[in-house]
């Protein structure tokens, strides 16, 4: 078994089963052979960088391609490793988000009728990545991207929530889809609009808790962004090179608020 992550070096299988028997790092252990958590692993040192995304990045007028690139690219906090586990919560919760419930069910059964918001963008991204996860199916999978993702992306293969799939069949050992006997299930917890470029274009980020059971179950938060456009009266994946990886925090904690996740809510619960 090998999992590899771009710009960094494989996840060998005797490697793998060192970190498992490390005791304490067992839970996340398990969740970085499904592929979720390898990025921060392999990322060097333990220290926090602060830099956010530009708040200029807010565009109400379109400016293009150049500017979304650049919106995309622009790193976000990153955070160590054991950041994405189970941890006390913050003693002053932060801020909050208020994302708009789904109203229908869209293509290939994915939750949809958000509004045309930046806020509606943030709640479809969370339902495509709900229904490509907790399905965990090569076969669904691409079927979701094919209705959900406009032309001139990175297609398919390249997709990271396909990768993420891929890497947790594979360290599984399921084949093509989730055994019956085994679970995953995807909560969205926190989010944030890292930019916008006029009314149809939304640079959104969603914080969820994940819970893998593979003979166990195992807990960890889970960071990813997504350039969306609007298209056909529905917020669909954006063309463009993928964005920079969000930071993998814990929801509720105090580096998850320091990273700038805003905690989710929905029309009528408080702010």
């Amino acid at each position: 078994m090998s999992i590899s992550v771009e710009g960094g070096q494989a996840w060998g299988r005797g490697r793998l089963l060192a970190v498992l028997a490390g005791g304490v790092a067992a839970v996340l252990a398990v969740l970085v052979g499904l592929g979720f958590a390898v990025y921060f692993l392999l990322r060097p040192g333990p220290d926090v960088a602060t830099r956010q995304p530009d708040p200029h990045a807010f565009a109400t007028q379109q400016r293009g391609k150049q500017h979304r690139d650049q919106v995309a690219a622009a790193p976000m906090m990153q955070v160590p490793a054991d950041a994405a586990l189970p941890s006390e919560p913050a003693a002053v919760p932060g801020p909050a988000i208020r994302i708009p419930a789904a109203t229908t069910v869209g293509p290939a059964q994915v939750p949809t009728g958000f509004p045309h918001t930046p806020q509606g963008a943030v709640g479809q991204l969370a339902a495509i990545e709900q229904a490509v996860l907790q399905a965990m199916s090569i076969r669904q999978t691409n079927s979701i991207h094919r209705q959900w993702a406009l032309p001139g992306g990175t297609g398919v293969a390249g997709w990271p929530l396909t990768r993420n799939v891929q890497a947790f069949l594979g360290a599984a050992r399921m084949g093509d889809t989730l055994d019956p006997t085994s679970t995953v299930v995807v909560t969205p917890q926190a989010a944030l609009v890292k930019g916008t470029d006029g009314p149809d274009w939304v640079l959104a980020c969603v914080l969820v808790e994940v819970r893998a059971t593979v003979d166990r179950e195992s807990r960890m938060g889970y960071g990813y962004c997504e350039a969306m456009g609007w298209r056909g009266g529905r917020w669909m994946i954006a063309p463009g090179p993928p964005a920079a990886p969000a930071p993998s925090t814990w929801p509720g904690s105090q580096i998850s608020k320091k990273a700038g996740w805003r905690t989710w809510t929905t029309a009528g619960e408080g702010a």
